[in-house]
């Protein structure tokens, strides 16, 4: 009996685990749709500053280029912006994002300048005891522009001024809702692939010259590059979360299944044990 009470104490206990994980799943499964419209919502004006950006950067100008332009050689320091989640039960995401940066490093083979955005990487940032300048935790999972303003505003600011020669960003990109990618993209200088991007428009003329545009431009591309990552990494963690409570509650119910059959057999034993002691005892009375 002691044995059946252990097993059906066990099946409660999992089945109490199994609603929470299926709670779990439905509130990110919420979350990954708003991430994603958010990020939907934002994809014609990054459109659209793209192709302007690529207009303009094909216009000679009469000073020299832009400071986001610049392509330095050699570069001697770079800065890595690291997003990654501010909690955990995501899957392997966390671990993914974590050695995709800490690889990428590891290449570069030069001083890094690491701005740690989510307290997961945060942590393994510090625990490998790389340089972290900045962090930013708890931005939460509906962030606007403004929230994210002060990241850009760093970066912008040390490759103006020459601490950094190069910008990164390492992010989960949303494929979908079953793979999300570790990526590393370069989001400074603005490189000739990135404002070359949109579709030329010779016919446009701007006002008060290309050059007064570009410059209000391209502050607000880095801006937006650097939103529109966040956004997707938010979409690839709800994601995964999503995923990873799924195939928990997959796994507890297949678990129940089988402490139930045990529970069933050990039952079945225990009467048929009982039925046996009592015709043996009626037997021998008998």
């Amino acid at each position: 009996m002691a044995n059946i009470r252990l097993i059906r104490r066990r099946i409660k206990g999992i089945q109490s685990t199994a609603k929470i994980t299926k709670a779990m799943e439905m509130i990110a499964a919420s979350k990954m749709r708003r991430a994603q419209e958010r990020g939907l919502a934002g994809r014609a004006y990054t459109q659209k500053i793209t192709e302007v950006i690529s207009d303009l950067a094909s216009v000679p100008q009469d000073k020299s280029p832009h400071p986001l332009l610049e392509a330095r050689d050699p570069v001697k320091h770079i800065a890595l912006v690291h997003i990654s989640p501010d909690r955990g039960l995501s899957g392997g995401l966390v671990s993914n994002l974590n050695r995709k940066s800490a690889a990428f490093i590891l290449e570069q083979s030069l001083p890094a300048s690491v701005i740690a955005v989510g307290r997961k990487g945060l942590e393994f940032m510090r625990r490998t005891s790389q340089n972290v300048v900045a962090e930013f935790i708890q931005l939460g999972d509906k962030p606007n522009m403004v929230d994210t303003l002060p990241i850009s505003r760093i970066i912008i600011d040390d490759f103006v001024s020459g601490k950094v020669d190069a910008v990164y960003i390492t992010y989960a990109r949303f494929v979908n809702t079953m793979v999300q990618t570790p990526t590393v993209i370069k989001i400074l200088p603005v490189t000739p692939v990135a404002v070359e991007a949109g579709k030329n428009n010779p016919d446009y003329i701007f006002e008060p010259n290309s050059a007064a545009v570009l410059d209000a431009l391209l502050p607000r591309f880095v801006e937006m590059g650097v939103y529109h990552a966040i956004l997707e990494a938010i979409a690839s963690e709800q994601s995964a979360r999503m995923i990873a409570m799924r195939n928990a509650t997959d796994n507890a119910e297949e678990l129940i299944d089988d402490l139930t059959l045990v529970y069933n057999k050990a039952r079945q034993e225990s009467i048929t044990t009982e039925l046996l002691d009592i015709i043996g005892g009626a037997a021998a009375l008998a």
